[in-house]
């Protein structure tokens, strides 16, 4: 009972993240679309800069300044097409899911199952740390939705289930 209550929590956790992480996307795919990458080196540089006086070795912010100072003008396209795509289809998703529609499930295992692809072939040609992260995080999500899909519950159910268990739980 506690394993699956457990899973039903990463389950809950990593729908969240694919939908904040689809709205990022969005944003960071429409910023690309509508900014030039001197515009977004500044922005990134700015958002950055207070972070960085206080720590100059802070990860994220690091990472923000060389994903800026790396972005061609020629590649911005793509990457924004890239995101937007990416973005809206995990939205979908996410916004299906909270409806209580299980015939997503499929879907969305196929869907993720491309993207995870898509990261696996990343890993082959330009391997990074942050790719393997996403690559295995990407993959925990499919088999939880797999999981879920075969439980046959919808996101609703697992949530009211596993959010009594918490406040039982903390009580």
């Amino acid at each position: 009972m506690m394993r699956q209550r457990v899973l039903d929590l990463l389950f809950l956790i990593g729908v969240v993240a694919k939908g904040i992480d689809g709205l990022v996307e969005l944003i960071g795919g429409a910023a690309l679309l509508i900014l030039s990458p001197q515009a977004i080196q500044h922005l990134a540089f700015r958002l950055t800069a207070e972070e960085l006086a206080e720590d100059p070795n802070d990860f994220l912010a690091n990472l923000i300044l060389k994903g800026a100072a790396h972005l061609a003008p020629q590649a911005a396209g793509f990457l924004a097409a890239y995101l937007l795509l990416h973005g809206v289809i995990k939205l979908a998703i996410v916004l299906a899911l909270l409806r209580g529609s299980r015939r997503i499930y499929p879907w969305a295992i196929g869907a993720l199952a491309l993207f995870l692809i898509f990261q696996v072939y990343e890993l082959f040609v330009s391997p990074s740390v942050m790719i393997v992260v996403l690559t295995v995080l990407d993959a925990l999500i499919i088999a939880l939705t797999w999981r879920e899909w075969h439980e046959g519950r919808t996101l609703r159910e697992t949530a009211r289930g596993t959010i009594d268990w918490v406040l039982r739980r903390s009580v």
